[in-house]
């Protein structure tokens, strides 16, 4: 078993094609949080060279040589933050890291062609702690509307209940760390509530793609769109 962010999608890891998300609209800075096998994720990029590029070795001379790099511009730290630890656990175990300024946090299983930029400058202009992509994910069965033993309308995998949810892309101030306990803190639970409640949590709708990768079904329909050429999340060249 793999961490679901190394799971892959045409040939790439998960966490390869959420960072290229990401690097379209120039963030190239990244740090991640390990937890369940996270020595896979260091090796990865320890390795990268080994995954993307041309290289010859020189056996006897103990060499490599590069003929074709396509190594991104990336500056990536790798942070263990416990098998164990919740997810607001983590973030605040990572936020010595970020800095003061703004940031962006998502999880390792989503894909969407969200305009981060937009949802960055939505942030800074409503002034809140957080903000939280609302998504409407489509269902996963056909609707049907009854009047009686009639079908009076059918939609193919409508969106949802057409209720919105946390679609996983966020941008935190720095603040947030404060609605954070410790490593048992799920982000999800006390911490969004509390923002909440506090009216420090805003919501951009995305009405675009996106999909959680959470089941071998989730991969594969992920897997087709990137085979096809269709990928609504290659938002980059």
């Amino acid at each position: 078993m793999r961490p679901k962010p190394m799971v892959e999608i045409g040939g790439k890891p998960m966490l390869w094609h959420i960072m290229k998300m990401y690097a379209a609209h120039g963030i190239e800075e990244f740090v991640i949080c390990l937890g369940y096998k996270g020595y896979m994720i260091k090796e990865y990029f320890a390795n990268y060279y080994l995954h993307t590029c041309d290289v010859s070795f020189d056996l006897a001379e103990g060499s490599m040589e590069v003929h074709r790099s396509e190594a991104e511009p990336w500056r990536v730290t790798l942070i263990d933050t416990g098998e164990q630890t919740m997810t607001g656990g983590r973030l605040k175990r990572v936020l010595p890291y970020v800095g003061e300024e703004e940031f962006c946090f998502t999880y390792g299983d989503g894909l969407s062609d969200l305009d981060l930029t937009a949802l960055i400058a939505f942030h800074r202009e409503r002034g809140t702690s957080a903000t939280v992509t609302a998504v409407q994910p489509p269902g996963r069965f056909g609707a049907l509307e009854l009047d009686g033993e009639l079908v009076s309308e059918f939609e193919e995998k409508p969106r949802g209940d057409r209720g919105w949810t946390n679609g996983g892309f966020f941008v935190l101030s720095p603040g947030v760390g404060g609605y954070i306990d410790g490593d048992d803190t799920v982000w999800e639970q006390e911490p969004m509530r509390a923002l909440a409640a506090a009216g420090q949590l805003s919501s951009y709708r995305h009405e675009g793609f996106w999909q959680a990768m959470d089941t071998l079904r989730d991969r594969n329909q992920l897997e087709q769109l990137w085979s096809d050429g269709t990928a609504p999340w290659r938002t980059w060249s």
